[in-house]
């Protein structure tokens, strides 16, 4: 499985996302898709597709590719004032459900900060209504530890780093969630998923861990490897993967 926020799908298709998608995986998450699906003049060979866009368009989006059908799919939250943005898409699986989601920015100067926290409180009571295990992908817009940053000290009144963000993404984890990268690699620094376009960041790795795959605890013997790929180029995130055995 991979998830990857790509910034505009239309923009990430001429800089090597088909390239991506040779690398043949069962299932995608993709985030910030900024687009509705009559904009596609592409298509996804040996994918199913399922798009959940934003009311405004140019703005957040998803999208699964997924090989296999799935049972059910669903979009949102089924709480209209979540549910504008496009921000939600959760399949059912035989074992279990994958929820593709791209969690709403704090923003400059925290403003929408309120805001998320209102989302993360309904977005795990979402998540733990489900009657199967779920995988979760996606950016999740916190790196949730000192580790999971370059310059930890100077962020922690900005978007993403928060005290407020990071002790949300404790409590769901607390709530029967595992983190499956900090799982396998419990101490590996400079692993990252986002840079900034500024300052040449991700040429000197100065960036942030805020994508993720976090799995029921269920699952947690299923994990087989939790990867990170900053060698694919085509956003100003990386990808991010979950290989889960027996699933």
């Amino acid at each position: 499985m991979a998830s990857w926020n790509v910034n505009g799908l239309r923009a990430c298709m001429g800089k090597g996302f088909m390239n991506f998608l040779d690398n043949d995986f069962d299932i995608i998450g993709l985030q910030e898709t900024k687009m509705h699906p009559d904009q596609a003049d592409y298509s996804f060979p040996g994918y199913l597709q399922y798009w959940n866009s934003a009311e405004k368009k140019g703005y957040s989006g998803t999208l699964v590719l997924t090989k296999k059908e799935p049972l059910t799919v669903t979009y949102g939250m089924g709480i209209p004032e979540h549910d504008k943005e496009g921000r939600i898409i959760a399949l059912e699986l035989d074992k279990f459900f994958y929820i593709n989601v791209y969690t709403p920015n704090s923003q400059r100067g925290l403003l929408r900060l309120p805001y998320r926290m209102e989302w993360e409180d309904a977005f795990r009571s979402y998540l733990n209504a489900f009657p199967k295990p779920v995988v979760v992908c996606g950016d999740l817009n916190v790196a949730h530890k000192e580790i999971d940053l370059t310059h930890p000290k100077p962020n922690v009144k900005n978007a993403g780093f928060t005290p407020e963000e990071r002790a949300k993404m404790t409590e769901l984890l607390a709530s029967g969630y595992i983190d499956t990268f900090r799982h396998l690699y419990p101490d590996k620094k400079e692993a990252y998923s986002w840079w900034s376009y500024m300052g040449q960041a991700r040429d000197r790795n100065v960036g942030w861990r805020i994508d993720y795959f976090l799995v029921s605890e269920s699952l947690g013997s299923k994990i087989k490897e939790a990867t990170i790929h900053p060698q694919v180029f085509g956003s100003d995130h990386c990808p991010v993967g979950l290989m889960l055995e027996d699933c």
